[in-house]
């Protein structure tokens, strides 16, 4: 804990916004003092009206160059806003001194936007205002919630995971307290009376990390592979209020597709699931524009959903990109993916291998800052300590004299 601490006192004086590993970082301060500490991950999934009365859903994730400017303390309220591309995401906080809680999460998005809302028959910016279930939250512990929680509005869903917040931090030190929310919390049962059993702790069924598959398309026998794809992939299937998942399983997937100027395609096809991938590019950088995802659950459930106006996966062109973390995203109101050690490069492929990877921010890493900030903050206080030696004995001294 000590490296963490340093960590973050050294990287304070840079700004109040950071890009981790663990997602956004703010700190909004108040007179010098740290007064709100969040630290989340958060994906949109917005539908929107486009020409003939149809709709489009956008899927993106909260950019890199969010900022917190907007942010701010008092004694009752405070709030968390993260401004990103005209656009603007907040949360405010409330609290009677022992607790707090979430009161409202507002999100306004601008449809002039065509990057994100492409054809969007509306100019206007709108606005959603929910109440979310973040409540009961001691005032001297961070909230903390790993598991993926779905805020959903009118048109708009918003996915937060990997959450700690402190929305009232006292005299200026993030606490180390938690208040873990109920979706992290394993659930415990209790054998009937009947059956006099021990109680047991049951934690929810994990799958294994999918095995990461590696993909190539080239158009015939003869070419090298002008499209290249490795990931590990898993699919969640909401039905009512459970989420059924699965794992893609590579070994004897059949892959097709096609490699254009603008637009490259990926199709995988297993024996329960069928993928299909499309990227695009507007000469600069590319990234993931649509995805079909057609399947059968274990329990039988049938199941398809895409999306054609997606914005992920972006990287500049001749590069690849490339993900170690887990990532996850709701590409419909049904389904969801989440991807594992990914590395994609739809155009610009030369001799069949991956060029020069762009990493995205979650495998940004800091860490060579941790030891420099131990080596500065154990120096001082090595100065401190003996400052205080040499003060003291000076003192002793002066002492023994005037007797």
């Amino acid at each position: 804990m000590m490296s963490r601490h340093a960590a973050f006192v050294l990287l304070l004086a840079f700004g109040a916004v950071f890009q981790l590993s663990c997602g956004i970082e703010v700190n909004v301060t108040k007179e010098d003092k740290l007064c709100l500490y969040a630290n989340l991950m958060l994906n949109f999934s917005v539908s929107y009206e486009v020409a003939d009365n149809k709709n489009q859903t956008a899927v993106f994730e909260l950019p890199a160059n969010a900022t917190a400017d907007g942010s701010a303390c008092d004694n009752t309220t405070s709030m968390l806003k993260l401004d990103f591309e005209g656009h603007s995401w907040s949360m405010t906080f409330t609290t009677d001194g022992k607790n707090y809680q979430a009161a409202i999460v507002t999100f306004s998005y601008n449809l002039s936007d065509s990057k994100l809302f492409p054809n969007s028959v509306s100019n206007e910016t709108k606005t959603v205002i929910v109440k979310p279930q973040m409540k009961d939250v001691g005032i001297d512990t961070c909230y903390s919630c790993h598991s993926k929680d779905t805020i959903e509005a009118d048109s708009v869903n918003m996915t937060l995971w990997n959450v700690l917040i402190q929305a009232f931090v006292i005299n200026g030190s993030k606490s180390e307290n938690l208040t873990i929310c109920e979706a992290d919390t394993p659930m415990t049962t209790v054998a009937p009376t009947t059956a006099p059993r021990p109680t047991s702790t049951t934690p929810a069924p994990t799958l294994p990390t999918p095995t990461t598959g590696k993909y190539s398309y080239k158009p015939d026998e003869n070419s090298t592979a002008c499209l290249l794809a490795n990931f590990g992939l898993r699919i969640g299937v909401k039905q009512g209020d459970k989420l059924e998942e699965m794992n893609f399983e590579p070994n004897g997937t059949q892959i097709s597709g096609s490699c254009g100027l603008n637009s490259s395609e990926l199709k995988l096809v297993s024996s329960s699931i069928t993928i299909e991938f499309t990227f695009t590019n507007d000469t600069k950088k590319f990234r993931l524009h649509a995805l079909n995802v057609t399947g059968k659950t274990s329990s039988g459930l049938m199941f398809t959903e895409a999306n054609n106006n997606m914005s992920l996966w972006e990287a500049t062109l001749g590069s690849s990109y490339m993900c170690n973390k887990e990532q996850n995203f709701t590409i419909a109101s049904l389904v969801t993916i989440y991807t594992f050690n990914v590395q994609v490069q739809p155009f610009g492929v030369k001799k069949g291998l991956f060029s020069t990877a762009e990493e995205c921010f979650l495998d940004s890493d800091l860490s060579f800052l941790v030891p420099i900030a131990v080596g500065v903050a154990l120096s001082f206080l090595i100065i401190l300590v003996l400052i205080s030696y040499l003060i003291g004995r000076r003192k002793s001294r002066t002492g023994y004299q005037s007797v």
